[in-house]
């Protein structure tokens, strides 16, 4: 039986990034991808030309500098609603100074 699910994320709409996140935008988008990446290859996915999940293979998992700006964005997104949400919860996120 299939049960009707409607998908009801926290409206982020309000929600302005500041100009000094935005750096961070391209690193988290690059790391979502990595995480995506490692967890297929985890369950035996590999390199195809054309994803086939029988076969498992995925043409996604190359790097992230690879892929087309269509997937890119796709990352970007994730990542967009992710600081959104945690700003939107209240939290603040500021940049540490490097560590020498």
């Amino acid at each position: 039986m299939k049960k009707n699910y409607t998908p009801s994320p926290i409206d982020t709409s309000d929600i302005e990034l500041p100009d000094e996140l935005k750096p961070l935008l391209e690193s988290m988008a690059k790391n979502v991808h990595e995480v995506w990446a490692k967890q297929r290859i985890s369950e035996g996915w590999t390199y195809g030309e054309k994803r086939d999940d029988n076969l498992r293979k995925h043409p996604g998992l190359v790097p992230y500098e690879e892929l087309s700006e269509i997937e890119k964005q796709y990352d970007r997104n994730t990542s967009v609603e992710t600081l959104k949400l945690i700003l939107k919860l209240g939290f603040h996120i500021t940049q540490n100074p490097p560590s020498l």
